[in-house]
């Protein structure tokens, strides 16, 4: 009898792992479903020594429109009549993603042994976010699959087109600081030395600010490998710290404070609150576990906080927008007012997505304005750094044309 290494959940929500001896994965859910859980994943000891080999299918990634596309195509699939244990095999076999095809036919074995797809999906959380498990399970409880999906594949498509619009608005930006970067570690590393040996021979009496540089050139020419390990621990370092709570405050402390960027942040973190909001809120799913589920998909600590603590508000018995107002400076101004109108009128998810619309336009154009600040301020700056350097090396050449005169 092969030993089964197992993922399964309980009644209540709790993910349980072990394993158990059973003469296949059908005696192994039945043995499970008596002890109260639900087996959402069983391999036997030979699959996962073979799975052990394929190392880089764990450590692939699915990426943001294989995702948009495997919701929309279950959307249309869902709508003609397709079932899904169909839809999952034919997409299965259609991803040329490792990772995704894994999941996607262990998921369409779950739903063929009469697991729920919200159950199936939960075991793959890094693919499906807390976010489309929630929806998916309301819209099998209501029977409105086919619009939780279509409702699914718009909030993926908005949020993708966001972070990629403001991304691309910050490419050029970026591409002008690298090369300043560039410019700066030849001019330093390459030249400058070069020309030290000319004006030693000379006896040219050099800068301060030229000695420097040449200083700090011949220490990179010597010690160039720390140029390349000092970044990746300081990232490293970085990263490690931005997983820290008292890390995570600090920089969020730093944006919302930061001159330019802190409306950009908080038009951003407000649009994705106000998007996740409007889904969840029109597929069905309850204010309180909407801005619980909303509160988990957010970076930001302000913003996760004022969704907790509204949430805990609204258990007893406030409105929305009146938990909110205690966090203004949050959000864009009308933002609140709008929630409010949204409440009065009983169209709350409707203002939602209308708010969430404007915000994601205004991210857009805030983001292309900010790189259209930052483009002149850095090529001033590039300009003035060019300048140092020139002037640090003509200075020294002056002194030895008058030398030679």
């Amino acid at each position: 009898m092969p030993n089964y290494f197992y993922t399964a959940k309980s009644f209540d929500g709790k993910t349980k792992t072990g394993n158990m001896q059973a003469k296949d994965v059908y005696q192994l859910a039945q043995a499970l479903k008596s002890e109260g859980m639900l087996l959402i994943k069983g391999i036997t000891e030979e699959e996962r020594k073979r799975g052990r080999f394929n190392f880089l299918v764990s450590f692939s990634t699915v990426s943001a429109p294989e995702k948009i596309m495997l919701t929309r195509n279950l959307h249309i699939m869902i709508a003609t009549g397709l079932s899904l244990v169909k839809s999952f095999d034919i997409l299965a076999k259609q991803s040329k993603n490792p990772k995704l095809k894994n999941a996607l036919l262990d998921i369409k074995e779950e739903i063929n042994r009469g697991g729920s797809l919200s159950s199936s999906l939960a075991g793959y959380p890094d693919i499906f976010s807390e976010l489309f498990q929630n929806m998916i399970k309301v819209g099998e409880e209501s029977g409105t699959l086919e619009d939780v999906f279509k409702i699914l594949s718009s909030q993926l498509e908005k949020d993708y087109e966001l972070k990629s619009k403001v991304r691309g608005a910050m490419i050029y930006p970026f591409i002008i600081l690298s090369t300043m970067l560039g410019v700066g570690a030849i001019i330093t590393i390459v030249v400058l030395p070069r020309l030290n040996d000319f004006f030693n021979n000379l006896n040219v009496k050099l800068p301060f600010y030229t000695k420097i540089i040449i200083n700090f050139g011949e220490f990179a020419q010597k010690w160039w490998y720390l140029f390349i390990i000092a970044p990746v621990f300081l990232a490293e370092f970085f990263l490690l710290a931005m997983k820290t709570k008292r890390g995570k405050w600090i920089r969020d402390t730093i944006l919302l404070k930061m001159p330019f960027f802190s409306l950009l942040i908080k038009k951003n973190n407000s649009a994705l609150l106000i998007r996740s909001l409007s889904s969840l809120i029109s597929s069905g799913v309850s204010l309180v576990r909407s801005l619980e589920i909303t509160s988990g998909t957010l970076g930001n600590l302000y913003y996760k906080r004022a969704l907790d603590r509204s949430s805990e508000k609204i258990k007893k018995g406030e409105k929305l927008s009146g938990t909110l107002k205690t966090y203004q400076n949050l959000f864009p101004v009308g933002a609140i007012e709008m929630m409010e109108v949204g409440e009065e009128t009983g169209k709350t998810s409707t203002i939602l997505k209308r708010l969430a619309e404007f915000y994601e336009k205004e991210v857009i154009a805030a983001a292309e304005n900010l790189s259209s600040v930052i483009e002149p301020i850095l090529i001033l700056v590039l300009g003035l750094v060019v300048a140092f350097f020139a002037f640090s090396i003509v200075e020294p050449m002056y002194s030895v044309l008058k030398y030679i005169q």
